[in-house]
């Protein structure tokens, strides 16, 4: 979710859900150690809970980092182990360390140790030739033995040649199955799984069937109203869902404080283009807001304006 879930987009999520856990962009190690970019650990008090999602694959500087991130009060350091885009390979992280079990485990012990919050890692089935079967068990029996207590895995193997990122989140086949059996084979380990998801109703098969936890990403951030807006009372049992017109107005304030910082309004309205999905005036609203977000100047009012596009819920 890079370039996605930045802390704007996460702001917006939580006023949707309160129980869900929030994830990061994906952050490289070698940035914040090496290059200093600690305003890449910026966010906003009311994000909690929210994991920090690293890329790397030095043991000692991924430690440093996760240091950093829980010194900065992350609930969570998440490994990626998933990504398959070239850029996360040639830096020798993301799904490339499925190849490299032994790796994980140092640079899992050696957050482990470093930090005191849960460590846990994303991964996928397998990568390339490797058969899912007998590789991801063992890569699992690895991080566990290493101090991992939680990890997500994507149900789809990434191919690390001749597939882009976008057709390795589509092509290869998801096989469901394997993650259920690996989480009846690691009773100990909390298991949550990735890749396709794209309703609550899909989430409480898996969660019913024995996972202790699903990641929705991409239907979650096209239709947040949907998903997060409903998974405190579907998922959590946890009061009503929110109204999508309720969160644009609790976003004004934040907005403006975004402005007064010398921020451009399209840097958070790019992510409110979803909310209305499926909703009379959902294009509307998106019309008005990416064109009217653009301009110089560009506050609140445009958010408003574009509002008078979509009915309210009693009405729908």
């Amino acid at each position: 979710m890079m370039d996605w879930t930045d802390r704007h987009c996460r702001y917006l999520h939580r006023l949707l859900s309160r129980q869900t856990l929030l994830y990061t962009e994906m952050v490289t190690a070698p940035a914040l150690v090496r290059g200093g970019a600690m305003h890449l650990l910026d966010y906003s008090p009311q994000e909690h809970p929210v994991a920090l999602q690293l890329g790397g694959s030095d043991p000692q500087e991924l430690a440093q980092a996760a240091r950093l991130g829980a010194d900065a009060g992350y609930d969570e350091i998440n490994l990626n182990c998933g990504c398959p885009s070239d850029r996360v390979q040639s830096g020798t992280f993301g799904a490339v360390l499925m190849k490299d079990p032994a790796r994980v485990a140092e640079c899992v012990a050696a957050m482990r140790e470093a930090v005191d919050v849960d460590v846990t890692v994303k991964c996928r089935i397998g990568v390339d030739e490797q058969t899912p079967d007998e590789v991801l068990p063992a890569f699992l029996e690895q991080i566990r033995d290493a101090g991992c207590e939680r990890v997500t895995i994507h149900a789809r193997k990434a191919w690390l040649q001749g597939l882009s990122p976008k057709e390795n989140r589509d092509i290869p086949p998801l096989d469901y199955d394997l993650v259920h059996r690996m989480k009846a084979a690691f009773p100990d380990l909390h298991i949550s799984i990735n890749g396709g998801i794209t309703s609550l109703e899909q989430a409480r098969t898996h969660l019913e069937a024995g996972l202790d936890g699903v990641m929705i990403g991409r239907a979650a951030y096209y239709q947040p109203t949907d998903i997060l807006a409903a998974a405190d009372p579907v998922i959590f049992g946890d009061g009503q869902a929110t109204d999508p017109i309720e969160v644009v107005q609790k976003m004004v304030p934040y907005v403006e404080a975004h402005l007064a910082a010398g921020g451009r309004l399209h840097q958070i309205t790019r992510h409110m283009l979803g909310l209305f999905a499926g909703r009379p005036g959902a294009r509307a609203w998106r019309r008005a807001l990416s064109e009217g977000a653009v301009h110089q100047g560009a506050g609140p009012e445009v958010m408003m304006q574009a509002l008078e596009h979509v009915a309210p819920l009693a009405e729908v």
